[in-house]
């Protein structure tokens, strides 16, 4: 590949990776100023006195820069700084105004930026609460890296987000120092372009004895999850985003796992193996080469209460069926998943191949009572599907007794669609409540799109169902609007609806 194409690419692969990881727990709006005495106090110094567990919380709460210059404030001040658990970004190291755009940072910024982090975790007793290092220049071979692996391990980093934004971009990620899995104390952790150490070599008490969540962006081989997994006994978030090669297999076996998320990757296989905690699996953005699926396989995940987005390309498998029959049928319906009550869905409505398989869908989720399709357009419709299909796929317990949500995304007013939507009104009994939210720029206006949803009322319907049209999505067609933390934020009853929903 060109050069610049490339290096574009890479800068549009780390835009996507800033844009889905957490945020820093420190915002550089916050900033340290002198006001004015408008109180006729006489300038006195009333912040000082206040007791050090006050003050320790207003330096925790600054960008690196201020925090560390209110210790040259005063004696008071000056060991403020230094009993504060450390909170270091290094996008904040960056001159005014370029801290929101790290995939942009040049060479010679990037070193200095890379100086500037060392020489706080070496001055900063610890311990790091929070070390997010996303515009530094790194490599492995670079003795001042290695140093950061030694400082973070020895003061106790709690929170590390390492996304190594190297020059010029190499496709082959660089292995991290064996250092890496000595970091015990870690809790949250995001790595991205990086390879783990030769994880054969490693010591058997290698382990994350404390990390509860898990973020892998470019990063992970087949081996690896495996390993890391195994040695994260109370790990409850896996996050995968933008891994391509090698293709990924994900085998989940885990006590303690609540959450999986998959991004924008190049997933072969999912198999849940043994994931007795396991409540959402959710595959945002998928990306697979063309004409491939995701073969996904769901073995023992009792809990497991929300899955999207599948699309009739996914080979479902369920229950004990055995992964050489993965070649063979697209779902096996005899095998059920009764406990997921909240189901996202991926259809070309146009292909009649792809519509045909939604028959099969529903009846392996008898139970789902919160259905959301998002209607993908397709260049060349091929054998659109009339009310009649419908009407003849047989009895979908789903949509006939639980369903009382229904979200349909980017829809166009094709004909397909609404013989879709037309079955599910005359069928669906306990629906209450029907959202449209309409592609962006398919319709010149609210009535335009309402015009095509009347026939929807005028015959039969099921039950009392109230219609709500969202005339604008505010996301361009076959786009996500989704960040890591909305997935697995538990406070979001349903993520995948929490545009529409509020």
């Amino acid at each position: 590949m060109d050069p610049q194409q490339l290096e574009s690419n890479i800068e549009s692969i780390l835009a996507h990776i800033h844009g889905s990881i957490p945020g820093p727990p420190v915002s550089a709006d916050a900033h340290l100023c002198i006001l004015p005495d408008s109180d006729g106090g006489g300038g006195v110094d009333r912040v000082s006195g206040l007791p050090d567990a006050l003050l320790r919380d207003i330096v925790s709460r600054l960008p690196i820069k201020d925090a560390a210059r209110t210790a040259a404030l005063s004696r008071r001040w000056r060991p403020i700084w230094l009993s504060v658990p450390l909170v270091l970004a290094d996008t904040h190291l960056l001159p005014a105004g370029r801290d929101e755009i790290p995939t942009h940072v040049g060479l010679a910024e990037s070193c200095a930026v890379a100086v500037a982090v060392f020489r706080i975790l070496a001055a900063h007793p610890g311990p790091f609460r929070c070390i997010r290092l996303a515009c530094s220049h790194m490599d492995d071979g670079h003795a001042l890296v290695a140093r950061w692996f030694h400082l973070l391990a020895i003061k106790g980093v709690q929170e590390l987000f390492l996304i190594n934004r190297r020059w010029p971009f190499s496709p082959t990620t660089r292995h991290m120092p064996a250092t890496f899995f000595s970091m015990a104390s870690l809790t949250r952790l995001y790595l991205g372009f990086w390879r783990f150490p030769d994880t054969a070599g490693l010591l058997r008490g290698a382990a994350f004895p404390h990390l509860r969540e898990l973020g892998l962006c470019s990063v992970i081989e087949n081996s690896d999850i495996d390993f890391v997994l195994a040695r994260s006994p109370v790990l409850k978030i896996l996050c995968l985003h933008g891994h391509m090669y090698p293709r990924l297999h994900l085998r989940l076996v885990s006590q303690s796992l609540r959450c999986v998320q998959i991004h924008w990757s190049d997933v072969e296989t999912i198999d849940v193996v043994d994931a007795p905690c396991l409540e959402r699996l959710i595959i945002c953005g998928h990306w697979r080469p063309q004409g491939k699926g995701t073969r996904i396989k769901i073995g023992h995940a009792p809990a497991l209460h929300l899955l999207g987005y599948l699309s009739p390309k996914n080979m479902l498998y369920l229950s004990a069926t055995p992964p050489s029959r993965w070649a063979g049928t697209l779902v096996n319906e005899s095998a059920m998943v009764p406990s997921v009550k909240i189901l996202a869905l991926q259809v070309r409505f146009g292909v009649r191949n792809d519509a045909k398989m939604l028959p099969s869908v529903f009846r392996c989720f008898p139970n789902v009572e919160r259905l959301h399709i998002h209607s993908k357009r397709t260049d060349e419709p091929i054998g659109k599907l009339n009310l009649k299909f419908w009407q003849e796929a047989g009895a979908m317990e789903c949509i006939k007794s639980h369903i009382s949500l229904l979200i349909f995304h980017d829809f166009r007013g094709e004909k397909s669609e609404l013989a879709f939507l037309q079955f599910f009104v005359e069928s669906a009994k306990m629906l209450k409540n029907l959202m449209i939210i309409c592609a962006d720029g398919c319709f010149s206006s609210k009535a335009e799109a309402e015009s095509k949803l009347q026939t929807l009322f005028t015959g039969k319907k099921a039950s009392k169902c109230c219609l709500r049209l969202f005339y604008e999505s505010g996301i361009p067609e076959g786009g996500y609007s989704w960040t890591f933390q909305i997935g697995s934020d538990f406070s979001y009853a349903d993520p995948f609806g929490y545009l529409a929903l509020g």
